[in-house]
């Protein structure tokens, strides 16, 4: 398909050219013999082609191509939400929490909708959409066929009904009549598939068994790892193994379901038995037996090592059996080493080099193994652990890719982790912008893998980036991609605080309030502490005053959040910068009420209030209320307030009494 290069790499798909993998520093220089001959003889072939121009009488369109072209006029809107939420904007999620209630629910309808429209066909025989789309018509899953025959074994498959597949087939047997082997095979796949048991359908309602369901979470609470409850999912004789017994005479196909069936419910043991026994009866394996026995092989064996071997022995087996491994096979073997420790970073480039020499182009998960085995083992040994990953993005540089493996959606998950890990903001952007090219977003997966791969990007920009640039990147993302979770956030105030741009604290404020972080003690409290910390001009600081008001509007309203004598603290600070100190007092009686002890500073910010505004009574009231939390301060604001205030001999005499009782109990203070 490709024609020879000096270098030999993976071919990728890429705007209908094929592009050259080439890992040259960690493979070496490998070329194929034959390759200098054969580009000799493509620059020596003729210029001049002997195939005739057809020109089409007529363009011929697809049936979307109108929406193609209505859909490339438009670009997404950043201020709003993402577009599964828009069909109410009462309803339109506002945070992270409310956004995975509203796609539940809306996948519930679906699956409720396609529930009833499957199960009562006869409610829905009228068809009007223009144009008709045959899979989003109902589609009938209720048997039509009672009669004991092949026709209606076949109906019951098609169906995925387990139980009643097996029940025919067993009728079938007991009148004599013949099945057809193309018909046992999709009734093995069948029951190998779901493990002998009816699958539920989508929107079926489920019994509200709260005893059963008890028990199922106390059972997997006693084993450590999913495989060990996979485990027993694979009953011993079951219907598959029954049925796989009777056959008369069994091939390759019978064997590869149920080797399929016994790795995929965990029963890795019984899966290499059977195909020792395939082997005994001289049959050959297919390609799909080896993936599925490459991939039981990390559960298998313990020992890296002794993994390896077994992987080794059975390409061998592929090798001698003359079968040619597939893209899953190279990936189940990657996959497999991820847990064989560093003995995974040195076969991995022997498996690049297989999949070099058979031209098989590599998956976004093939990357994604890559990237991961040599993160792990360069993590262990200090060296730039993102070293992999940086030649992976300069080969991959503008490529679209099609899912052609379930965990190609892990790619950039993946990715972006490692430029986290390694404070890599340069190749985040390489990374991003791979993302943004074509289709590639849908490799993201869901909103809430969506959700991880811009809380790691965003984290980044935060740490690494210019203020500027993150704002610009914040308002490009939230929230019509991102709903920023409360450590997100926290990671914004840092960056704000590290760039000495305070002054944004209210408008983030706004958001936190939007995204409904407002009731997050620790996250509310430091926005507090950063406004509360330094003096600013006094326009910034009425702005601060306006929003310490707001917080404090919200805490009371959400009884749930306690107030800390931290946040009381700061607002009150912030309501004597702004000079509203009847606020500011009002606050001050909150700390008696609440129980809390206001802060040594906070009492001397409110005496030099109280000269400002010449209240002596004030002043007085102070020293009482710091006195009556029995705080080691009282003597200090007693001693201040009779040396600045003029006071009347009846106040005197209060402040020198509460002087020396404050000297009193801090003498005891220090004597304890």
């Amino acid at each position: 398909m490709a024609a020879p290069c000096r270098h030999v790499g993976h071919c990728i798909r890429k705007n209908g050219r094929i592009l050259f993998y080439n890992l040259e520093r960690r493979l070496g220089n490998r070329s194929f013999s034959g390759s200098s001959a054969l580009q000799q003889q493509a620059a020596e072939a003729p210029k001049e082609s002997t195939e005739a121009i057809v020109i089409p009488k007529k363009k011929t369109w697809s049936n979307v191509a109108v929406l193609e072209a209505l859909a490339s006029t438009v670009s997404r809107d950043s201020t709003t939400y993402p577009y599964p939420f828009q069909d109410d904007p009462y309803l339109s999620p506002r945070t992270n929490a409310e956004s995975k209630l509203f796609a539940s629910a809306q996948e519930s309808g679906r699956a409720s909708a396609k529930y009833f429209i499957n199960n009562n066909p006869k409610f829905f025989t009228k068809d009007f959409a223009e144009p008709h789309i045959p899979c989003l018509m109902p589609e009938s899953v209720s048997l039509r066929l009672e009669e004991v025959s092949e026709a209606a074994l076949k109906e019951r498959i098609s169906l995925r009904k387990v139980t009643a597949a097996v029940d025919m087939y067993d009728q079938l047997q007991q009148a004599g009549t013949a099945v057809s082997m193309e018909t046992v095979y999709n009734l093995l796949d069948l029951i190998c598939l779901y493990g002998d048991k009816d699958p539920v359908q989508e929107g079926e309602p489920q019994p509200d068994d709260t005893e059963a369901r008890e028990e199922q979470r106390r059972r997997m609470a006693r084993v450590s790892r999913a495989n060990d409850f996979l485990k027993v999912t694979w009953r011993e004789n079951n219907n598959a193994v029954r049925i796989f017994n009777l056959l008369p005479e069994k091939d390759t196909r019978c064997y590869s379901a149920l080797i399929r069936g016994m790795v995929k419910h965990g029963a890795y043991a019984k899966a290499f038995s059977m195909y020792t026994d395939l082997l005994n009866n001289r049959l050959t394996a297919d390609i799909h037996i080896f993936n599925a026995l490459i991939l039981a092989a990390q559960d298998t064996q313990d020992k890296y090592a002794e993994r390896w071997e077994l992987i080794t022995d059975l390409l061998k087996q592929m090798s001698r059996q003359k079968l040619r491994p597939n893209l899953q096979t190279f990936n189940n073997t990657l996959r497999v080493l991820r847990r064989c420790g560093m003995l995974a970073k040195t076969q991995a480039l022997n498996v690049l080099n297989e999949m070099k020499a058979l031209r098989i182009a590599p998956s976004a998960a093939t990357f994604e193994y890559i990237v991961r085995i040599f993160h792990r083992s360069e993590s262990f040994s200090q060296n730039n652990s993102s070293s992999m990953l940086q030649e992976v993005m300069a080969e991959l540089e503008g490529t679209s890719f099609t899912c052609r493996d379930p965990h190609d959606v892990m790619f950039f998950l993946t990715a972006m982790k490692i430029c986290l890990d390694n404070k890599d903001l340069e190749l985040a952007y390489k990374v991003h912008r791979l993302m943004e090219v074509g289709e590639n977003w849908r490799l993201l997966g869901d909103s809430f893998h969506q959700g991880i791969y811009y809380s790691r990007f965003f984290s980044l920009l935060c740490m690494m980036e210019h203020l500027d640039v993150v704002m610009k990147w914040y308002k490009r993302i939230v929230p019509s991609l991102y709903y920023p979770n409360p450590q997100a956030l926290k990671d914004l105030l840092q960056a704000l605080d590290t760039d000495n741009r305070l002054d944004l604290l209210p408008a983030i404020w706004k958001d936190v309030k939007s995204l409904g972080h407002d009731n997050k003690p620790d996250l509310v409290g430091e926005l507090l502490s950063l406004m509360a910390r330094d003096q600013h001009d006094p326009e910034v600081q009425a702005s601060f005053a306006v929003c310490a008001l707001d917080v404090k509007a919200v805490m009371d309203v959400k009884s749930a959040v306690e107030w800390s004598a931290s946040s009381l603290s700061d607002i009150t600070m912030l309501l004597l910068r702004a000079d509203r100190s009847l606020q500011a007092w009002e606050m001050l009686q909150l700390f008696k009420s609440k129980n809390r002890v206001p802060s040594e500073r906070l009492l001397y910010a409110f005496l030099a209030a109280c000269r400002r505004d010449a209240a002596p009574e004030k002043a007085v009231e102070l020293v009482q209320l710091s006195a009556a939390f029995c705080l080691p301060s009282t003597s200090r604001l007693a001693n201040r307030a009779l040396e600045e205030f003029h006071l009347s001999e009846e106040q005197r005499a209060v402040l020198s009494e509460l002087e020396s009782a404050g000297e009193t109990l801090t003498s005891q203070d220090g004597t304890n």
